[in-house]
C-alpha cells in the first residue's frame, strides 16, 4: 500500500498520482484510490470524473505491472467513494466501499463528513 506517491512511467501522463494505491501481487490486482471532498449536488459528477481522470493511468499500470487495475473513487463529500459535505453518498457507494478491504460503515464515513463540514464552518463564521 502506498500513499500519495507518483506512479513513475514511461510517457508523461497528466495524473499519475492518486491519494492512495493498493498493490496485491499474490491476487495480480491494483486499486487506484482517489479521495475528495465534493458538495452534495455533484457527488455523482465528481465520481465519473475521478474515474475518468485515471483512465490512462490504469491502463498503464495494467501494461507496466501485470496486474488488474481499477479505480475507486472516494469523494467524502472516487476507488469512486462520493460522500456530500451532508453526507450524501450516490447509489454505487456500498458496491465501490466492498472493493475495499476491511470492515466498513456507511454511517461513519457520513458522521466523519458531516463533522468535516461542521469543523470548518465553524472556523470560517466564528
Amino acid at each position: 500500500m502506498e500513499s500519495t506517491s507518483t506512479v513513475q512511467t514511461d510517457r508523461t501522463i497528466p495524473n499519475n498520482k492518486p491519494d492512495i494505491i493498493i498493490r496485491d501481487n499474490e491476487k495480480g490486482t491494483s486499486m487506484l484510490i482517489d479521495v475528495a471532498i465534493s458538495g452534495d449536488r455533484n457527488v455523482i459528477k465528481k465520481e465519473a470524473e475521478n474515474i475518468l481522470k485515471y483512465k490512462y493511468l490504469t491502463i498503464k499500470i495494467q501494461r507496466m505491472w501485470n496486474l488488474k487495475t481499477k479505480v475507486i473513487p472516494v469523494i467524502i463529500p472516487a476507488i469512486p467513494v462520493l460522500i456530500g459535505t451532508t453526507g450524501t453518498i450516490s447509489k454505487s457507494f456500498r458496491k465501490y466501499m466492498s472493493n475495499i478491504p476491511g470492515q466498513h460503515e456507511v454511517k461513519e464515513f457520513q458522521k466523519t463528513a458531516i463533522l468535516g463540514t461542521a469543523h470548518i464552518l465553524r472556523k470560517v463564521l466564528m
